[in-house]
């Protein structure tokens, strides 16, 4: 009963950073329109770092803050804080060329690649069920993009660009799930966000130098949103879930995404809800019930074969 009870406490969890991420997807777009792309992907990863840190340290809202292990620093600075900057330049220069919908329709295909990870180091992993969870996730992702491949004109650049960012955010997972062998999901969170900024922050500051940046306070309380609650509250609760599930089985939740961000979008940017929408829901929403089936079922064959 208490494993059941966790697991229902990590999927609402995940559910809730899932809305928070529909608003910040949304958030970006508006914000990406009129400043820099690096510069606001940085700031955000940077100004988000420092809080997280800040509460880790005076409170105990988000566990015990420890003193970083001997050796993880490095680790941190690279395989965290590097692997989340690549991520975000190319989410941020996605979102700037198409609208935010289709770019999480890209982040979707993330569950795709974790399996093929997955089973590419244990090709045990490579189940009939885990790869019909992703057949249909992905499924529900190309009825969702078909029809707009064929009435819109995508720009090539932000295509390519959500792919990479949809591969760089399977990679990311990775990473963060083994700094987690070590640290807590909100410490590496604030760990590698801060750094990220930090090696985002030069190439901002040029992208200021050369396009300027227009301020009003409506974009300061978007970047605000996209700070406290896309970066400190969504990351934190996305790591925690790296504590506890497999990569694969968390980046199945990140179909749900697209829900979020095409209803946020239709509320904020006037899109309008397309009639295959619901059909690819379902779809997903059946990728994801069917990968969490698949992996329980492995863990309690696991716990069958494991001697007393």
């Amino acid at each position: 009963m208490l494993r059941a009870q966790s697991n229902f406490a990590v999927a609402a969890g995940l559910l809730f950073a899932i809305l928070l991420w529909g608003g910040n997807n949304v958030g970006t777009k508006l914000l990406v329109s009129s400043w820099p792309p690096t510069f606001t992907g940085g700031t955000r990863f940077l100004c988000a770092g420092f809080v997280l840190l800040a509460i880790l340290r005076w409170t105990k809202l988000l566990g015990t803050h420890h003193p970083l292990p001997a050796g993880s620093k490095r680790r941190l600075w690279v395989q965290g804080g590097l692997s989340l900057a690549g991520y975000i330049v190319a989410f941020n220069g996605a979102v700037r060329y198409t609208s935010p919908s289709p770019v999480a329709l890209y982040l979707g295909a993330a569950p795709v690649w974790a399996l093929l990870w997955e089973g590419a180091a244990d090709r045990s992993r490579l189940t009939f069920r885990r790869g019909g969870a992703a057949a249909l996730a992905l499924s529900g992702v190309l009825v969702l993009v078909w029809p707009a491949l064929k009435t819109s004109t995508l720009q090539l650049t932000g295509e390519v660009l959500g792919l990479m960012a949809s591969v760089l955010w399977t990679n990311y997972g990775r990473q963060c799930r083994a700094l987690a062998t070590t640290l807590s999901g909100a410490e590496v969170s604030a760990q590698t966000m801060w750094r990220a900024g930090v090696w985002l922050l030069p190439v901002g500051l040029l992208e200021v130098v050369q396009e300027g940046l227009p301020f009003d306070w409506h974009l300061g309380a978007i970047q605000l949103y996209c700070i406290l609650a896309g970066g400190v509250v969504a990351f934190a609760i996305w790591n925690n879930a790296l504590q506890h599930w497999p990569t694969s089985q968390v980046l199945l939740f990140n179909n749900l995404i697209p829900l979020s961000t095409m209803t946020w979008s239709h509320f904020w940017l006037g899109e309008a809800v397309t009639s295959t929408f619901w059909g690819a829901m379902i779809l997903i929403a059946a990728g994801v019930g069917l990968g969490q089936t698949s992996l329980r079922s492995a863990r309690t064959s696991a716990a069958i074969a494991q001697p007393e």
